[in-house]
């Protein structure tokens, strides 16, 4: 049977067809790590399909952490997904780190902002509270990985869009500034979603890829809640492995571009 009769004959599940046929030839070596997969109007021709067919099999593919789509590089083979643990200490870097893998964060703007209130009772602050809004954005060997927007009190930090920009991204060097040689994770809550326009081009994903959210509060040792950070991780390159009793063994080198240290 013919690609495109095989098509016609599947209809809606064409998709499912094609990305099992990739995968396999995954498994079999004839695309390996780094490459990059035929073009969506290539294999649409190939099958006989519409081009979105085929990108919904490129989408099932990144669900399965073959395949990473990204903006201006096409679907290419990918390693599995970094594991991100959550538990009394979140820090990126030195999770990457672990893995042979260079992290690192850019700042992507800063500014002061009148607290909202669930930003300020998160923070265990007075709604109207002063507080720094602080984007970043986090990468693991130049591949952005998550996006975040920081909350902090400003009187507690003064001039902390400085110290941020000066300690490369990272929160954990940044709170140094202020005396804070330690601090825990109190909460984390995690959804997932469609990523917006805006999302997909900074993460270097397909528009409407899947995103997860995390909306974590960090505070001092003694529980004080000082950090409210709400991140979007691209999921086709990221996984979350909650640790209920784990332990960075230290913060040092964390980072916070993308809202975890």
């Amino acid at each position: 049977m013919t690609d495109v009769a095989l098509a016609e004959r599947d209809g809606g599940t064409a998709w499912r067809r094609i990305a099992d046929e990739l995968a396999d030839a995954i498994g079999r070596g004839e695309y390996k790590l780094g490459d990059t997969l035929p073009a969506s109007v290539a294999l649409a021709e190939r099958y006989g399909v519409h081009r979105h067919t085929v990108r919904q099999a490129f989408r099932h593919l990144a669900d399965q952490g073959l395949v990473t789509v990204s903006r201006g590089r096409g679907t290419q083979v990918t390693a599995p997904r970094l594991p991100y643990p959550i538990g009394r200490r979140v820090s990126m870097r030195t999770n990457m780190g672990k893995l042979g893998i260079t992290g690192t964060s850019r700042m992507l703007s800063a500014q002061v902002v009148v607290g909202e209130a669930a930003a300020c009772a998160a923070l265990k602050l007075k709604t109207g509270t002063p507080l720094w809004q602080v984007r970043g954005v986090s990468l693991a060997d130049g591949v952005p990985m998550g996006a975040g927007t920081h909350w902090l009190s400003v009187e507690r930090f003064p001039d902390f869009d400085k110290a941020y920009r000066e300690a490369a991204g990272s929160i954990t060097a940044a709170f140094k500034v202020y005396g804070i040689a330690d601090y825990v994770r109190l909460s984390t809550r995690l959804t997932a979603r469609l990523a917006d326009e805006g999302e997909a081009e900074l993460l270097e994903i397909a528009p409407e890829a899947a995103v997860m959210i995390s909306t974590a509060v960090d505070a001092l040792p003694d529980l004080t809640p000082v950090h409210l950070v709400s991140s979007v991780f691209a999921a086709e390159r990221m996984e979350m492995v909650i640790e209920p009793f784990g332990d960075s063994p230290s913060p040092l080198g964390g980072e916070g571009g993308s809202a975890e240290r």
